[in-house]
């Protein structure tokens, strides 16, 4: 099933709203079935309805978040956010986090609904702004690892914990790179650091090494997330489109594998968008 833009965004947008207000039976039945939430991305994947509703019961529930939308992006069935989050862990404790959020979406009892959530943000960042707030921070801290053990479990504990590994300083380097080649026009070295990576709008629309460089000559990168095996790269252009760049790199050695594109038509020349 093919829906609208106009489709994809109002099913997406329902999600803050719910969380604002704290309803949790109504953000739970925003997904399918099978949805799968991964939050942060490299973290263990919250799979079904029954553990998204234990996810909104450890890190949603407890605290106010609101969502400072930067774009959005529509690519075939997949709405790319790029945003900041403002999460009040506690009294005196606020988190400001960079995020891009990646919602694809599905056709679900008559209804859009969401299949997958994946979160890109820095869980070591986060620990880091946690720590710099003191003292204050203990309460929240406690609270957080008493939610952890109670609705996920030691097994569930490690596994959000897990996202404090991945890509990190030396793979949002080595993108940084990658994107100075690029803006600078130099084909050689972006056919270089791409090697054999497959490159797409999307998830499926093949997208050449020449109109990957005239995509991104000139283009401006203000947001760089190492999360997982990822680094993602939000973009603006001269004339003001702006995207979204999912690099997929493996560590040894430093490689990029994939690249998935999602962004303004005016950017990728194409009528996905």
């Amino acid at each position: 099933m093919t829906f609208t833009r106009a489709e994809l965004l109002t099913a997406v947008e329902r999600s803050p709203r719910l969380v604002a207000v704290h309803d949790r039976a109504g953000w739970v039945a925003l997904y399918t079935p099978e949805a799968q939430i991964e939050d942060p991305v490299g973290s263990r994947p919250h799979r079904g309805l029954d553990q998204i509703d234990r996810f909104y019961a450890t890190f949603i529930a407890p605290r106010d978040i609101t969502f400072h939308l930067r774009t959005d992006v529509v690519v075939d069935d997949t709405v790319i956010r790029d945003v900041g989050l403002e999460v009040r862990m506690g009294a005196g404790v606020t988190m400001h986090i960079p995020a891009v959020l990646r919602y694809d979406l599905a056709a679900a009892g008559g209804e859009v609904k969401i299949a997958r959530l994946q979160a890109f943000w820095e869980l070591p960042g986060m620990v880091g702004q946690f720590l710099r707030s003191g003292p204050r921070a203990l309460p929240a801290g406690g609270a957080l690892s008493v939610a952890l053990l109670r609705n996920q479990g030691l097994g569930g504990a490690a596994g959000f914990l897990s996202g404090l590994v991945g890509a990190g300083t030396v793979g949002k380097r080595h993108v940084e790179r990658f994107l100075g080649d690029a803006g600078a026009g130099d084909e050689v070295a972006v056919r270089r650091r791409l090697g054999r990576a497959r490159v797409t709008v999307g998830e499926s629309h093949p997208l050449s090494g020449a109109e990957l460089l005239g995509m991104l000559t000139d283009v401006r990168c203000d947001k760089l997330i190492a999360a997982g095996p990822h680094v993602v790269a939000a973009i603006e252009a001269p004339n003001g489109d702006r995207g979204v760049l999912i690099f997929d790199l493996e560590t040894r050695p430093l490689t990029i594998t994939r690249l998935r594109v999602f962004a303004a038509p005016g950017l990728t020349g194409s009528d996905r968008g």
